[in-house]
């Protein structure tokens, strides 16, 4: 599949007649047009994904550049996304001497006053 990415039509035009527009020039696999979130309004680019590279190539041949009312349509593909590099192998915790838990101890002065805690309210 290849995917495209479309703007330049009008901002009143829906997801079907898009399809029906880039259908006649290949298979259409998927539609996203982003939209605004608060007021659910296109904002006049989107993505199309076709069947195979010659459909793009057909569909941006015909529509690529056509005037649509007062904008002019923008057809692209898309770039495939980088690969997020590897993570590396998590290794097993293994404890050692040097990681061994420790046991502090609340060091006092010879001459400090004695804090008592007070106790705990049952709950």
């Amino acid at each position: 599949m290849v995917k495209l990415f479309v703007s330049g039509f009008p901002l009143d035009m829906d997801e079907i007649e898009l399809v029906k527009m880039f259908s006649l020039h290949g298979d259409v696999k998927t539609i996203k047009l982003v939209k605004d979130k608060k007021t659910r309004v296109c904002k006049g680019y989107g993505f199309i994904e076709m069947a195979d590279m010659a459909a793009a190539e057909n569909v941006i041949a015909a529509l690529n550049g056509e005037p649509m009312g007062d904008r002019k349509l923008t057809i692209n593909i898309r770039p495939d996304e980088p690969e997020a590099p590897a993570a590396p192998p998590k290794r097993p915790f293994v404890p050692t001497e040097r990681f061994s838990p420790r046991v502090y101890q609340q060091v006092t002065k010879p001459g400090d006053p004695v804090k008592k805690k007070r106790p705990r309210r049952p709950m």
